[in-house]
């Protein structure tokens, strides 16, 4: 069973929707238990960072990261990326779960922000998540972006390069948003399946 989680602040439906197109078994839940439990986990996230304070409130931070210790798959989309580094400077008092070091921060005045629509990202070779796929167009609404480092996989350029997606162990983030990115979103949605 993969658990959604809920907490107020996800594109949950537009997920489940995705992942019952793909036959996977999969439930919405803001119970730490069921998070606790699940054989996969994905966090959507849309909105401001401060949104994921909700995750300490209702337990679900403490079942995630028992989750991701045991070696449970992780995903985490749009703001739930950005919640797996140390913070954002949308919500300077809001600490994220320090997985991936660094902040995410604002695009700068250069460009349009939000960063809303299709733009191209490049994939680094040894992903597990991209495996067997090309370089694509993926659907973006962010107005805050992480940072390149280590442990990116894909990029994307708007005023300026940023991680568009994530690997460390077993977990897994994406700026964009897979169930809104067509045919590669599904793909890349299949192959969390798969792991």
């Amino acid at each position: 069973m993969i658990a959604i989680v809920d907490y107020g602040a996800g594109n949950l439906t537009s997920v489940k929707k995705a992942l019952d197109w793909l036959g996977q078994k999969c439930l919405i839940t803001s119970e730490a238990m069921q998070v606790e439990q699940a054989a996969k986990i994905i966090l959507p996230g849309v909105g401001h960072f401060a949104a994921t304070e909700a995750l300490s409130r209702l337990g679900l931070q403490k079942a995630i990261e028992g989750a991701i210790a045991r070696g449970t798959p992780f995903l985490g989309i749009c703001v739930g990326m950005q919640w797996m580094f140390e913070g954002s400077v949308e919500s300077l008092q809001t600490c994220g779960l320090g997985l991936l070091r660094g902040n995410c921060e604002r695009f700068p005045s250069s460009v349009k922000s939000p960063h809303v629509g299709w733009n191209r990202i490049e994939l680094a070779a040894s992903s597990r998540l991209f495996r067997r796929l090309p370089s694509s167009f993926v659907y973006f609404t962010h107005s805050f972006r992480a940072p390149v480092g280590g442990n990116t996989t894909a990029c994307c350029d708007y005023g300026g390069r940023f991680s568009a997606a994530v690997e460390k162990d077993n977990v897994f983030g994406v700026q964009f948003h897979p169930e809104k990115s067509g045919d590669f979103g599904l793909r890349v949605l299949g192959n969390f399946c798969e792991l």
